[in-house]
């Protein structure tokens, strides 16, 4: 039951000299908060701060690190000028998608270029993005330095960041990529399991002493089918207690540990796979499905990829001491991405909850075994089936207060839509309207992931939420 993120590019000017039309003054980041005491940990099925207050992260998806431009995609634009839109408008959590090859290409000291990006200041009339832009070498600068920079925006207006590992290479494409490793790259060689880990682990340093990134989403749906051969498939994301290299739940526990130790503060969202035996009937991944089957005579259980997280009951991550640090990551999407068979009938809340989201992933929830992150979830605004199943999805995340980041912020998701319209500028007010009532907020006020620093203009802080606590 495939999920393809159809990702649409762009031929954008990416030199230093013509660009379009941009006014914001490009005020450079602010170390406005250097007391770092954002760091969260969760008890039971909630997350929590330092003083044991909870917490609900809400937010979005914003792509293009991931990508071929090694850069957040609308970067022709006043990055600074949408993020503090962003903030405004409650999104106070960003799941900030990368790949492994560009990460490889920050810890070994040579940072990818990037690409579709406008780094100008030629005041009066081009001002766009000069914080990106070296005077030095009349250049723009690299991805690393554009993130730093980016990762200071975030800081500065109270929004909090979630790094998501999208695929193996820079790929517009590569979230259809099976696996976390096994892709050769451009620039960094063969994708490796210890390469991974070691980038993630890289990265956690990097950021140890900065709480503007407070999660790390190891690996975006990790998925694959078990077919119909004796043999079971290489390239097949499983879930069970075998150390198999394409073992899932073997990969992410290990990976987790790497994380934990360069710095034990960070949420760990760990995402499930696509397909999952009947294990209560005695079935395992040596199982091979049946040709014609149903979805009730299969021996597998099927979801959207990276959605099934059915292995928990039986395997759930053991990170020992460090659990506290556990959050479950499904996606879930509607029928305009894939009419998948619990979308057939007059779907409810109920028949969504009995035919997929229970059994699936919101069980963890229910039964308080961890936390559950929603990290994508969104579509078009149809009028129909799709915006029905994102309305009820956004009722029972509201309802069961889950956290989540919408997908996505992005025009350019093409199976999707974005919040944002194609001069990422103009926002898409509808949808908009269907997220907002799931975006932290009280008496009208966005509540943000920070102490010190309000989210946006129209936010408080987490300590004046709770008293200044």
């Amino acid at each position: 039951m495939k999920r393809m993120k159809r990702i649409i590019s762009f031929f954008v000017i990416s030199a230093s000299i013509a660009a379009p039309l941009c006014f914001n003054n490009g005020q450079a980041a602010m170390a406005a908060d250097t007391n770092h005491d954002d760091w969260l940990h969760c008890e039971g099925n909630r997350i929590y701060d330092r003083n044991n207050h909870e917490v609900w992260l809400t937010g979005a998806n914003w792509f293009g690190f991931n990508c071929s431009e090694n850069v957040l995609h609308g970067a022709w634009y006043d990055i600074h000028d949408m993020l503090t839109e962003i903030a405004d408008r409650g999104i106070g959590f960003l799941r900030i998608p990368v790949s492994t090859e560009l990460l490889y290409s920050w810890m070994t000291g040579n940072p990818n270029e990037v690409s579709s990006v406008t780094a100008v200041n030629n005041p009066p009339y081009y001002v766009c993005n000069p914080d990106f832009y070296d005077a030095e070498t009349n250049s723009t600068k690299n991805s690393m330095e554009i993130f730093d920079i980016i990762m200071g925006y975030c800081k500065e207006l109270g929004i909090k960041v979630m790094v998501d590992v999208h695929s193996p290479d820079a790929n517009n494409s590569g979230h259809n990529y099976e696996l976390w490793y096994g892709l050769d790259t451009k620039t960094a060689g063969g994708i490796t399991t210890d390469k991974w880990v070691d980038t993630l682990a890289w990265l956690a340093d990097k950021y140890k002493n900065d709480d503007t990134i407070l999660a790390i989403d190891l690996k975006n749906e990790p998925h694959g089918k078990r077919g119909y051969t004796d043999t079971a498939p290489a390239n097949m994301a499983k879930w069970d207690n075998t150390t198999d290299e394409n073992n899932w739940k073997y990969a992410a526990e290990k990976c987790s540990k790497a994380i934990l130790e360069a710095n034990p503060n960070l949420l760990i969202m760990i995402e499930g796979v696509e397909q999952y035996p009947k294990t209560e009937k005695g079935y395992t991944y040596d199982t091979p499905d049946i040709w014609g089957a149903s979805a009730d005579s299969s021996p597998w259980y099927g979801a959207w990829w990276g959605g099934n997280l059915r292995g928990v009951k039986d395997y759930p991550i053991d990170l020992g001491s460090q659990n506290s640090q556990i959050v479950y990551s499904p996606h879930d999407y509607g029928p305009s991405v894939y009419n998948q068979t619990w979308f057939d009938k007059d779907f409810t809340t109920q028949t969504l909850l009995d035919d997929y989201w229970y059994d699936t992933w919101a069980y963890i929830g229910d039964q308080k075994i961890a936390p559950l992150f929603i990290g994508e979830w969104g579509g078009y605004m149809d009028g129909g089936k799709n915006q029905k199943w994102m309305t009820l999805l956004r009722d029972y995340i509201v309802d069961n207060r889950i956290n989540h980041t919408f997908w996505c912020i992005n025009p350019n998701s093409g199976d999707t839509g974005g919040l944002l319209g194609y001069d990422w500028s103009t926002w898409d007010e509808e949808k908009y309207a269907l997220l907002k009532p799931a975006l932290w907020q009280s008496d009208g006020k966005f509540i943000g992931l920070d102490h010190q620093i309000s989210l946006g203009a129209n936010g408080i802080t987490l300590g004046e939420y709770y008293g200044n606590e």
